[in-house]
């Protein structure tokens, strides 16, 4: 009997210090996160907004995963640079659901804000280049992105 007393009184010890660790993680991972600093706010040019509400839910999980990691500062792994737009401020996320691509593009390009400049679902069935009406329609907002930020400098 004073064996079983003592293993059920170990098991009692162990049991609380491993409810000690797991809270102290709990509330170190999950209820502490400090932010090193503040997010970027993102805006939203043209029908961006909308188009990206219309797409998966997965897919949404991950183009808005991507938006946050540049908001800290960063960029995401699914995050590339977009050829054609001189280094890395413009960046396309590309997402894949069920066989489909999905691609977000936006800029880093202004230091107080991200801009998301274009989100659509690539159609494409010649490779993985994006098609040149997308490509001016990115231009395009990319003009209007840099006026929006100039008048909200003024």
């Amino acid at each position: 009997m004073a064996i079983g007393k003592a293993s059920t009184a170990s098991e009692s010890t162990i049991s609380g210090r491993l409810r000690d660790v797991l809270e102290f993680v709990y509330i170190n991972m999950y209820t502490s996160i400090k932010m090193e600093s503040e997010l970027k706010p993102v805006r939203w040019i043209g029908t961006s907004l909308r188009e990206l509400q219309s797409f998966p839910r997965p897919v949404r999980i991950d183009i808005g995963h991507a938006l946050f990691t540049a908001q800290e500062g960063k960029t995401d792994p699914a995050a590339k640079p977009l050829k054609g737009f001189g280094g890395a401020s413009v960046l396309e996320i590309v997402a894949s659901h069920h066989g489909s691509a999905w691609r977000a593009v936006y800029t880093v390009r202004f230091q107080e804000a991200i801009y998301v400049l274009h989100v659509f679902q690539k159609k494409s069935t010649k490779g993985i280049a994006m098609p040149m009406r997308e490509i001016e329609l990115i231009r395009q907002r990319l003009a209007e992105a840099e006026r929006d930020y100039r008048e909200r400098q003024n």
